[in-house]
């Protein structure tokens, strides 16, 4: 017997194994049947579960899970990355606060001792919370970023891209992190407004007394490094001096007065320093005009020894020297003016600094090159995005690329294999011994301490973890069969970062598409649509909200509220709604069990007579089918909609009522409706398995007493012709008359005890036969006293219309008529308030232009809701002003 209440812990983990243990979440590259991959984007290896991934998770789970019970040959899979620079900082925070040496003091090979110590014992924490989760990749399989076969992929396709001349060295500027002292690309850096100064600054033309020429900068320390002056060539006003040189101020160098049209006459003087070893502008001017690249500051930001600035300076922190460079300049009456300002600030999103754009070194890939056949797959829609609005975004990035800087100053990710000899010669190999080969046996060789962007070992993710490069049968035979992946379920920040570098390798080392799907869900928000964080304090924790409500609650939950193109506002509210429909259905299979609903072995659906029992199979079918179609456009919110409205709503609120008196009375029919309850929902079990798995299983092995999962169940499939339009009709119109009869009374304010007359009007020969049928369930589940075919209306009595059929409801002497109309017209005049306020705020051009899409439609269902209620309210009132 199933216990009074659900209780989600009790059973949860103990199902968790029983699915692990039976094997089912793995794959069969040895069956015949067709492949169904999903490439689960490898969370950090430092991270925790948060509500984003719950999200991205669960997604990923109610599609494999539906197409494992397809039939086909799913693999989902599962692995973690190495997260260069934030495992790096988690292990260097660990040793200080454990009082322990540092990084440096422990050297390379001690401190990636250290590294992959932690990651064996807290690496591993988001997988064990996606087992939480009920999620069932081929855990098997899983894989990481830095395992033998993935590293070894990593070595091949750098050496291969450098061979192929698509991977290169080069001095150029990067974004420079002096806080964690390495580069980082363009995506790891956040631009934050804040207020600022734009300083003035004034620099003597050399051999012109008294002239100078004036120009601006947010960051004055800088000039320290400035190598020309540079004018547009069409402004008047410096005609006469582009060719001249400035006496550059503290340092006393002289630099060229240039002209260049990066220079805009219409900003400030028209004139600009031109700092190329710092600013990426003024890189691109300087590498026109030959200038010397002066870079200033060493790795941690603090100005460098050079010649050419005063030894008082070296050393000192770039904003120490931003206020001596000041202090000098006031001093020698050369700073024009400080303007106060707003500007935004590129900080490091993993070390909070501002970062400084810095000339050095680095490894670089040709991704403009890469990114072409990889467009233009997009394009020709061998992959496609959903929502579609996303490949906007996908072409902006791809086709406008720049070098991407590979290279970074850490000690943890994938060590860059080139060797350089004595004289700073590089020779790129797989292995030093190779690379011996390329240098001579007598040279001595220095391997690179660079190590590789994250980035670009998850690049490959698609097909190295299925054995790429390895040529051997078990390499061959996964590839073959499950590349390239059916989809790709990720969020649209990562497009750039993540989704954009798939396609470029793929394309290069695979010659097709790593997916055919790409499917980018939205953000989950808080109720009032504001993005989560703990600054603002409304974080919702994924493991608190499965702890308090139920895994399946959270999971349906995000289903349900996943609609394409549409951010999630996630509230308890919503949580508990679903929750209830747990509880909702659980209810329901202790009233099937109380009452021997159960379908035995042979049951055959399309026998069955009763017509209530005919128009639930019937409605079934029809809801399987907009939950397959729905899935199979990944609209999980429709999906999940569907099989709540067909269990909530036609199966317990509607079909279990009709049945009861059925089942009370016992005979021939009963029998049949216990079969056809049973076999009903079985079927809404196994529908209903992918997106609340738990329940499902737990309700499954104690009503139905198979010793067989569901999760290793077929997908229903129904003999074609099964079903009974003609039952629909039927039941269909008994579901509007009986929705008619109590909407009235919830209008009219009638007692819900209160039994009362059905007068019929109008009735058609159908009608007559409809009311002949079902009578007595209209009587229970309408609280009516009697129904009585007329040809006049009582007075006192409400009138409405199903169909051609007038329904008359005498309520006179049941409620106060008084009372009732003061009721209605307080009502209707609440609702003509907030129809006006919200009217008001849509006609507002400033509110439809700056305010979020989704924020906009929701007020425009608002008003559409509160006119619906109003004109049912104001019909109402007439009605009872004419009674």
């Amino acid at each position: 017997m199933l216990e009074k209440t659900f209780d989600p812990k009790a059973i949860e983990e103990n199902r968790y194994k029983r699915w692990k243990k039976s094997g089912v979440f793995k794959c069969r590259p040895e069956s015949n049947a067709r492949a169904f991959t999903i490439m689960m984007p490898p969370p950090n290896v430092t991270g925790s579960l948060h509500i984003g991934h719950a999200l991205n998770h669960t997604l990923q789970d109610i599609l494999i899970r539906y197409q494992r019970m397809k039939g086909r040959d799913a693999l989902w899979q599962p692995g973690t990355d190495h997260a260069g620079i934030a495992t790096q900082m988690v292990v260097e925070r660990k040793l200080a606060e454990e009082g322990a040496p540092s990084r440096r003091e422990l050297g390379r090979k001690k401190f990636l001792e250290k590294v992959w110590e932690w990651k064996g014992k807290s690496g591993g924490t988001i997988v064990d919370q996606l087992h939480s989760l009920g999620t069932t990749p081929d855990w098997d399989r899983e894989r990481f970023t830095m395992d033998e076969g993935l590293s070894r992929a990593v070595i091949k396709a750098f050496v291969q891209l450098y061979n192929e001349g698509l991977i290169y060295k080069d001095n150029r500027l990067v974004n420079w992190d002096p806080k964690l002292e390495t580069a980082i690309s363009d995506l790891e850096v956040e631009q934050r407004e804040q207020k600022g100064h734009m300083w003035h600054l004034k620099y003597p033309v050399e051999g012109e007394e008294e002239q100078f020429i004036t120009v601006a900068t947010t960051r004055p320390e800088t000039m320290l490094g400035d190598s020309a002056v540079a004018v547009h060539p069409d402004d008047e006003r410096y005609k006469d001096i582009i060719g001249k040189s400035v006496i550059l101020p503290i340092t006393e160098r002289l630099i060229p007065i240039i002209a260049d049209e990066y220079s805009d006459p219409e900003k400030g003087t028209g004139a600009v320093k031109i700092t190329p070893a710092h600013d990426f502008n003024d890189f691109e001017v300087g590498k026109r005009h030959n200038l010397p690249m002066i870079n200033i500051f060493d790795r941690h930001a603090c100005i460098a020894p050079l010649e050419s600035i005063p030894s008082e300076y070296h050393g000192l922190d770039r904003y120490d020297a931003r206020k001596k460079v000041l202090k000098e300049f006031e001093e020698l009456d050369l700073l024009v003016e400080v303007e106060d300002i707003k500007n935004a600030l590129p900080y490091g999103d993993r070390s909070g600094v501002v970062i400084e754009p810095f000339l050095t070194e680095q490894w670089f890939c040709d991704t403009p090159t890469l990114a072409q056949p990889a467009a233009q797959a997009v394009r020709d829609g061998r992959t496609r995005f959903i929502p579609q609005q996303y490949e906007n975004m996908y072409f902006s990035w791809m086709d406008n690329q720049l070098p991407w800087c590979i290279s970074r100053q850490l000690w943890w990710g994938h060590q860059i294999p080139a060797w350089y000899d004595e004289d700073g010669k590089v020779y790129v190999a797989e292995t030093e011994e190779e690379a011996r080969e390329q240098a001579g046996t007598d040279v001595k060789l220095t391997r690179d301490e660079d190590v590789l962007d994250t980035w670009f070992s998850s690049a490959l993710w698609p097909f190295s973890t299925l054995g790429w490069p390895d040529d051997g049968e078990e390499a061959k035979r996964m590839l073959e069969k499950y590349y390239p992946g059916d989809v790709l379920v990720t969020g649209f920040d990562i497009i750039t970062f993540w989704v954009s570098r798939m396609m470029m390798f793929a394309m290069h080392f695979m010659d097709e598409v790593p997916f055919k799907d790409v499917y980018v869900h939205a953000l989950v928000r808080d109720a009032k649509g504001q993005k989560m964080s703990k600054s603002r304090g409304n974080v919702m924790d994924p493991l608190e909200l499965s702890e308090k409500y139920g895994t399946d609650a959270l999971r349906f939950t995000l289903a349900a509220m996943a609609a394409q193109g549409r951010d999630i506002r996630l509230a308890d509210e919503r949580l508990q709604g679903y929750r209830n429909f747990a509880t909702k259905l659980w209810n329901a299979s202790r009233y099937c069990e109380m009452n021997g609903c159960k379908a035995a072995a042979g049951f055959e659906p399309a026998k069955v007579e009763y017509t209530p029992n005919q128009w639930i199979i019937t409605a079934l079918i029809e809801s399987k089918s907009e939950i397959e179609t729905a899935l199979d456009a990944y609209r999980f919110n429709e999906a999940a909609n569907a099989i709540y409205q067909f269990t909530w709503g036609t199966f317990c609120d509607w079909y279990l009522e009709f049945t009861k008196p059925v089942l009370q009375g016992g005979g021939d029919a009963a029998e049949e409706v216990k079969q056809t309850t049973g076999w009903v929902l079985e079927q809404i079990l196994i529908l209903l398995n992918p997106f609340m798995p738990f329940i499902t299983e737990e309700l499954h092995e104690e009503l139905i007493g198979s010793d067989q999962q569901i999760i290793s169940m077929n997908w229903p499939e129904y003999d074609e012709g099964l079903g009974s339009p003609a039952a629909r009709e039927k039941m269909d119109w008994l579901i509007r008359m009986i929705s008619e009869i109590r909407s009235v009374r919830a209008d009219m304010n009638v007692p819900a005890g209160a039994k009362i007359q059905l007068l019929v009007k109008d009735a058609c020969a159908d009608t007559k036969a409809g009311l002949e049928a079902f009578g007595d369930i209209m009587k229970q589940m309408a609280r009516l006293e009697t129904i009585e075919l007329v040809n006049d209306v009582p007075k006192g009595a409400i009138q409405t219309l199903v169909d051609q059929t007038t329904l008359i409801l005498p309520i006179a002497d049941i409620i106060d008529l008084d009372a009732e109309r003061t009721r209605l017209k307080k009502r209707i005049n609440k609702l003509e308030d907030d129809i006006k306020k919200l009217s008001q705020k849509l006609d507002n051009k400033k509110f439809i232009e700056n305010a979020p899409e989704e924020l906009v439609t929701e007020q425009k269902e608002l008003v559409a809701e509160k006119q619906s209620a109003h004109e049912k309210l104001t019909a109402a009132l007439k009605q009872l002003e004419a009674a």
